[in-house]
This record gives structure tokens, C-alpha cells and sequence, in this order.
């Protein structure tokens, strides 16, 4: 309503578009009395009007029909009814496309140019469409003049007040509202052509204004003008408030800006700096003093000018701002200072493990080389061995002894790419990768950099991290190593990096072919036992509050927890059983209850309760079909039984246990070998073809796979169908050939360190493996006796002797030749 008071407002007429201005002063309702109007009439059909009784209006005329009714009926016949079309995209409607009430009205005046012809028409009467006369050449009907309902009471007077109380609240709301337009609502008396008056007024659809133009009854007709008037009145007080707060917040951020332009002005004259400018300024220093080469400085100066061309609100501010931070951050130049004191380093490794003799040398010569020839590269080397074996200590000792800082990174169940390289400025909460973080927080370029957990590492769609790994550990490319986030290189070539693993099958062979591996096998008793008693033990009374003093370890007692309450490669299990044993002392210190105590195995046997682990081999082996093997493992070198046992059938072969399918055809290959030696082995031609054979591997929860059981399958099966019993204190370990051949296998430290374990006492070995046995410590060999072995003749006489199976004295569990 306060548009069409302020402005002509666009409105559809029957060409679609009318001018709907102020109608002023309403004419008066007794010169409309004085019209006569006839009961049948022209009707023009209408475009999104709804003409109300005692409003004026112009209407351009486009359609033909309409053209043809203005022409027929001026000059005589003014008189003419217009109604509203039900569809207004109906460019010829009929009767049935017209709304049944409708306005008549009385033409004014007719205007005519080149463009168009309009007239302007003012409304007289509500008019019901009674019949349609004719269709052609415009529409005609037969129309009733239909009269209001109005009842003059209290509650239509309290209507009008309340109307005339909102309307005017609109006018006070709305902007540019004419100083006649509250004089126009004022001069209107009559209840009905007040209704009207504010209904034609009001930004309504069509259908709501045709409503209320059917609306006869005034009291209903007004209560329904006030429910929009109030309506109204809600959107534009919402709208005036928003108007408030926005220009409120405008003037604050001029007068912010008003006020930061004069503090600039009045710090320039005091030759002060101001805050944006001594923020740059700080931060040219910092670039400056950051040591990056001169690339690199000249990019971080680039991105400082963009970052002073750039609004403080913007949020690239903030974006470069975090980026300059990090450049800034990182010791481009900030190095420690290697100790080249050869003999010292020798005593800290030393002093923090125990053996590892081929690690200590290794780092030795990087010292040496070093000392040298300052400018050379340092290694890339892979420490691999099972847990507990001290991979990560070392790498503690070794940044000890060269006197660097020391960053461990855990890469298990590392799957994203980005976490190593970054993620893209370009991304909300982009960061460096973790290599620079960690580096940044070490605050030198040459620390010692331990890549925990190497064969641990994921992959998915967002990439591959081993692909990052590829060029930070190639020592041709990683003195160029590119971050997404910093996108300029980074020097990591003095970064001494040591990789972890507990095995190199699950790493890729290009990670593996850039690293210098170094195995670091599990521990012999002797070595256990030492590693307790000189390092472990001295840190767990320490940590659970106990003096050198005040308990005293045993050697007798550090040997039954590893015989008896430990099954490892390393010592990380020891170190608990350890724990346990002096949180018990603790107690019973802390309860008053011994002063002073030592450690014996009946103080283990009490503290850590019956012992977990017990040899089985003696009644194992005990039988024929049961052989010991030599397995290797994730976590050291384990013994391994071979049971097979026999019974009527049809030759076949039955394999259970959780066996690979490697190791399957090993069963297989050996069981045909042994079927091609029957004669050399002397069986009965017919045994094989009427026994069934079942082998089991012991274990069945476990996973077995691997070609090295060869040997000890064959063995199993010859014990079996020979009724021979293999030796019980001897273990073997070899991969077989149909030939009879046996071939070299891996893992024979680990191996023979689990044969030492179990109390075996005599192992055989593929001949091609003698040459491993050099690396084996003094102490591992002792007590042991070595075969080499290179075919499977060797292995029975080894392990079954010449003896054959004595006459008379069948086994029940091996199936007897049928009489």
C-alpha cells in the first residue's frame, strides 16, 4: 500500500501491463448513485486486476476483442463491466475462463497514440455476471448489481478505527509517502469504500483481492483488510529494524576507518609506524634473519607484498600471514653441531645397548666419514628385527652420540599422502606436512629423524604416504624436498634418517632399495640375561621407587623369568615380568614388611605366579611321525612340530594346522619324494597305495606358511611309514626338491636362537647357509651342533640313524600289510 502511494506501480491490465497511480479523493458515493447502469453490458476481461468499486484506474487495451468493445461503445454507451480472467496467460477467454463477479465501471477517457491506445476507467458498482450474451465480437452479458451488507454498530465503527490506525502506521513506516495520502484515508467515511479503498491498495495476488472484492459483507470484509494491514505493518517494521542494523554497522565501519585514517595521519606526523605497517615490517625482519636461500627469501618477500596489498579483514590476510609464519619458523640454516669424538660415541652406544656390534660399527664410520669429509651425505639406514629389540632406543642413542636432536615419527596406520607432504594452501586449515612440522619443532635441519614403523604404513584414495617416503629418503632428491603448503624446496639431505620394521616384505622394494638395511636379530639367554641385569633392572627399581640397595637381583632368578615366564625375540616382555616382580618388593617395602630383599626364583615363582612356558619336545618326539622344525616369525624364531600319523585308505593325503598354500606344496613335494624312494627306504610296494595320511602342524589358531618345512615334512613321513622315532633334541630347517636337493632358506639367526631356546641340541642347516653362520654370536653357537646338509639322505641319517624298524615289534598306530 505505501508504494502505490509514493509511485506508480506495473501491474497486468488485459494486455498484461497497466500504470496504476494515486486515485486521490475518491468520487463521491452519491454521483455514482446517479449512473444508471444498464442490466446488460460490454465485459472486459482483465490481466492480474481486480478493480474495487470508487477506484480509477488506466488500462492499456492490446487484445483485438478489447480494441473492438472501446470502439463500439464510446461515445454513447460508457457503461461497461470488467472482470477479472481466472488464468492470465489466456490470450482469448471465454465465459468459463472469467471469475462471476466483477466491477462495473465507467470509462473516462480515451487516449490514443502510435504506440497504444489506454483508457482511463473508474469503478461504480460490485456486479454479478448473470448470463453471457455474446462472445463475438467481444463478450456481452446480462449483469445484476449486487449491494453491501453493512450494519452501522460499535464493532464496524471499532473496525474502521483500527483500520484507519494500522493503515496510517504503514504510511509512517513506508519511505516517500505523499502528505495527501493520510488525508485521503482521513476524508473517507463510508466503512464499505474504506474497505475498498484499502484493499486496491494492498500488494495482495489477485485471488486474495477477488476474494475480497466477493466479499459483501462489510464487517468481513474489513476484519480481512486489517489481517493484511497487520501484516504488513510486521514486514515492514522487520524490515525497518534490518534497515537499523545494517546502517548502523555501515557507519560504524566508516567511522572505524575514519578513525584508523587519522591515527595513520597522526602517527606519520609523529614518525610513528602503524600497527599494518609494523607488522610487516616485523615480519620483513624475521624473513631476513631466517637464513633461506635467496629463492626462497625473494618468494617470501612476494607473498609479504601481496599480504600488505591486502585488507586486514580479507581472509587471504590471514592465509599469508600463516604461511610467512612457517616460513619464517623453519631452521633453514639453524644446525647442531655434530660431536666427531669417535671414542665418545663409542662409549655412549655402549653404554645404552648391549652387543648390536654391526649397528655401533655402522655408525662409527658415518662418524668417521664425517669427520672427514664434513660436506658428505648421511645414510639412510633401515633397522629391521623384532619387537622389543631396541630399533627405537638406538635411534635415542645414536642422535646422543652425534649430539643431535632426536624426532620420532610413528608411520602405523599412516594412509594419507598429505599427511608427510601437506595439504595445498588452497584448502581451508591447510598446514605442512609432518616432516617439516617436526622438524620446525626440533629447531635444527640436521637432527636424527626416526620413520617408526615403516612396514605399518596404509594406502587408500587419498593416496599412497610410502610415495612421499620415496623422495624424502633418496639422498639424490631429498635436498629438494617440496611441501605442498610451502610449495618452495626444502633442504633435507643433513637429516640423518633411520627407517624401523619389524619385517621388509610389506615395504615397497623402491623404499627398500633406498635404504642401507641392518637386521637386528633377537637375543641369546646370555644377551638377555646381561641386558637385564645391567639396564633393565636398574630402570624398573627406579621407576617403581626402589634403591640399588634395598633389592638385590639374582642371576638364578633373571634365568627363570626368561625360561619360564618369557617367549620373545627382544626384551620388552622380560622388562614387564621385571615390573611385576619389583611392584611386588614395593609393596612389601612400603608395608614395613622387609627392609631389604634379594631376588631369588622362589621369589619370581611367588610374584608372578606358576610358569607359563614348559619344553614339550622330549614326549613330543617321543613317537614315530613327529618331527621339529624351525620356523621364523614377525617376532623371532620359533620351533615348529611335524605330526603325521597313518591308517587304511586309498593313498590319500589329508593336510590340517592353518597351512599356507607354500606350505602345502612342500606336503605334497614330500610325500611324492618319499613315494619315489619307497624302495631305498624299504616299504612294502603296496603300503602307500593302501594308507591314508594325515599331517598336522600343531598350532591350528595359527597361520603357517613358508617353504622351509621341507625338510622336516620329509622326515616326519619317513619316521612315519618306517616306524622310526626321529631324534627328540634336534631341529631342522630346509626347503627340498623332487630331486631330493635341499635348498637354502632365510631367517637363520632367528631360527637357531629359537632351537637354543626350546634346549635343542643339534641343528640342521641347508648347506648354503654355512656362510650365515659367521654372523651368529659366539654364545648363540655354543652348545649346539651344526649338519649341513644338501640332500635329504643327509637329513634321515642325521635325524633317524641306520637303525630300522626292529622285527616283531609292530606300531598299532601304523597300518599293518593285510594276510
Amino acid at each position: 500500500m505505501s508504494e502505490l502511494f509514493s509511485r506508480p506501480k506495473i501491474v497486468s491490465g488485459d494486455r498484461g501491463e497497466v500504470t496504476v497511480t494515486p486515485s486521490g479523493q475518491p468520487p463521491r458515493r452519491e454521483a455514482v448513485e446517479q449512473v444508471t447502469i444498464p442490466e446488460e453490458v460490454a465485459v472486459l476481461p482483465l490481466r492480474n486486476v481486480v478493480l474495487f468499486p470508487s477506484t480509477i484506474i488506466p488500462l492499456p487495451i492490446g487484445r483485438e476483442k478489447s480494441r473492438r468493445l472501446v470502439d463500439s461503445v464510446l461515445p454513447d454507451q460508457k457503461i461497461i463491466a470488467v472482470v477479472c480472467q481466472k488464468d492470465p496467460d489466456q490470450d482469448d477467454p471465454g465465459p468459463e475462463d472469467l471469475y462471476t463477479v466483477g466491477t462495473a465501471t465507467m470509462i473516462l477517457k480515451l487516449l490514443r497514440t502510435e504506440e497504444d491506445t489506454r483508457i482511463i476507467i473508474t469503478g461504480l458498482a460490485r456486479v454479478a455476471i448473470e448470463k453471457f450474451t455474446a462472445v463475438e465480437p467481444y463478450l456481452r452479458a446480462k449483469i445484476r448489481v449486487l449491494q453491501e451488507e453493512v450494519h452501522k454498530t460499535t464493532e464496524i465503527e471499532a473496525l474502521v478505527v483500527n483500520a484507519r490506525t494500522i493503515a496510517r502506521r504503514i504510511l509512517t513506516l513506508s519511505p516517500n509517502v505523499p502528505e495527501e495520502a493520510s488525508a485521503v484515508l482521513s476524508s473517507i467515511e463510508s466503512p464499505g469504500m474504506l474497505a475498498d479503498f484499502l484493499a486496491s491498495n494492498l500488494p495482495l495476488e489477485f485471488p486474495a483481492k477477488q476474494s475480497l472484492l466477493e466479499e459483501l459483507a462489510v464487517e468481513q470484509r474489513l476484519r480481512k483488510v486489517i489481517v493484511e494491514l497487520q501484516h504488513q505493518v510486521d514486514v515492514l517494521e522487520l524490515s525497518h529494524k534490518i534497515q537499523n542494523q545494517v546502517r548502523a554497522n555501515i557507519d560504524k565501519s566508516q567511522r572505524e576507518y575514519y578513525l584508523q585514517e587519522q591515527l595513520k595521519a597522526i602517527r606519520k606526523e609523529l614518525g610513528q609506524a602503524d600497527e599494518r605497517t609494523a607488522e610487516a615490517q616485523q615480519v620483513k625482519a624475521r624473513i631476513e634473519s631466517a637464513g633461506m636461500p635467496p629463492p626462497i627469501r625473494a618468494e617470501a618477500l612476494r607473498e609479504l607484498s601481496r599480504m600488505e596489498s591486502i585488507p586486514a579483514m580479507s581472509p587471504e590476510y590471514t592465509v599469508i600471514r600463516t604461511y610467512l609464519d612457517w616460513m619464517t619458523e623453519l631452521p633453514w640454516d639453524k644446525v647442531t653441531r655434530d660431536n666427531m669424538d669417535v671414542g665418545r660415541a663409542r662409549r655412549i652406544l655402549n653404554e645404552d645397548h648391549y652387543d648390536l656390534d654391526k649397528v655401533k660399527r655402522r655408525i662409527l664410520e658415518y662418524l668417521a666419514v664425517r669427520k672427514l669429509a664434513p660436506g658428505s651425505r648421511g645414510p639412510i639406514l633401515g633397522f629391521v628385527g623384532p619387537p622389543g629389540v631396541g630399533k627405537t632406543s638406538l635411534g635415542q642413542s645414536i642422535a646422543r652420540a652425534l649430539g643431535r636432536k632426536f624426532i620420532r615419527m610413528s608411520l602405523g596406520g599412516m594412509r594419507d599422502e598429505a599427511e608427510l607432504r601437506g595439504h595445498r594452501r588452497t584448502y581451508i586449515g591447510a598446514m605442512p606436512g609432518r616432516i617439516l612440522q617436526e622438524i620446525r619443532k626440533a629447531g635444527s635441519s640436521n637432527p636424527v629423524f626416526m620413520l617408526d614403523e615403516l612396514d605399518k604404513v596404509g594406502a587408500d584414495f587419498r593416496g599412497d604416504p610410502t610415495w612421499a617416503l620415496l623422495e624424502v629418503l633418496d639422498p639424490a632428491q631429498n635436498h629438494t624436498f617440496q611441501d605442498h603448503y610451502l610449495n618452495v624446496p626444502f633442504d633435507l639431505s643433513k637429516v640423518l634418517f633411520i627407517g624401523t620394521a619389524n619385517i621388509m616384505a610389506p615395504v615397497s622394494p623402491a623404499l627398500r632399495d633406498r635404504m642401507e638395511v641392518i637386521e637386528l636379530p633377537g637375543y641369546t639367554r646370555r644377551e638377555k640375561l646381561r641386558i637385564a641385569m645391567k639396564y633393565l633392572v636398574r630402570r624398573q627399581l627406579a621407576e617403581n621407587g626402589l634403591k640399588g640397595d634395598q633389592v638385590r637381583w639374582t642371576e638364578a632368578a633373571m634365568e627363570t623369568i626368561i625360561e619360564d615366564y618369557t617367549r620373545e625375540a627382544g626384551v620388552r616382555e622380560l622388562e614387564r615380568q621385571i615390573g611385576s616382580v619389583c611392584r611386588a618388593m614395593a609393596a612389601a617395602v612400603a608395608g614395613g614388611k622387609v627392609k631389604r630383599c634379594t631376588i631369588t626364583p622362589q621369589v619370581v615363582a611367588k610374584a608372578l605366579g606358576p610358569r607359563r612356558y614348559e619344553s614339550e619336545l622330549a614326549q613330543r618326539t617321543s613317537v614315530p611321525g613327529v618331527a621339529t622344525g624351525l620356523a621364523w616369525t614377525p617376532a623371532g624364531g620359533e620351533i615348529m612340530f611335524i605330526e603325521a600319523t597313518a591308517y587304511p585308505g586309498k593313498g590319500a593325503l589329508m593336510l590340517t594346522g592353518q597351512i599356507g598354500d607354500v606350505m602345502k606344496e612342500s606336503v605334497q613335494a614330500a610325500f611324492s619324494l618319499l613315494k619315489s624312494r619307497a624302495g631305498q627306504l624299504h616299504l612294502a610296494p603296496d603300503l602307500l597305495a593302501a594308507t591314508d595320511i594325515h599331517v598336522h602342524v600343531p598350532a591350528g589358531a595359527v597361520p603357517k606358511d613358508g617353504p622351509s618345512a621341507g625338510v622336516a615334512m620329509f622326515t616326519a613321513l619317513t619316521s612315519l611309514l618306517t616306524d622310526r622315532v626321529v631324534r627328540p633334541d634336534l631341529a631342522m630347517t630346509g626347503e627340498i626338491t623332487l630331486r631330493g636337493l635341499v635348498l637354502p632358506i632365510a631367517g637363520v639367526k632367528e631360527k637357531v636362537l629359537a632351537a637354543k631356546r626350546a634346549g635343542i641340541k643339534t641343528v640342521l642347516l641347508p648347506e648354503r647357509n654355512r656362510k650365515e653362520l659367521a654372523d651368529l654370536p659366539a654364545d648363540a653357537r655354543r652348545g649346539l651342533r651344526f649338519h649341513f646338509i644338501s640332500h635329504v639322505d643327509e637329513a634321515l641319517k642325521a635325524a633317524l640313524g641306520n637303525r630300522h624298524r626292529p622285527a616283531g615289534n609292530p606300531d598299532r598306530s601304523r597300518p599293518q600289510k593285510r594276510r
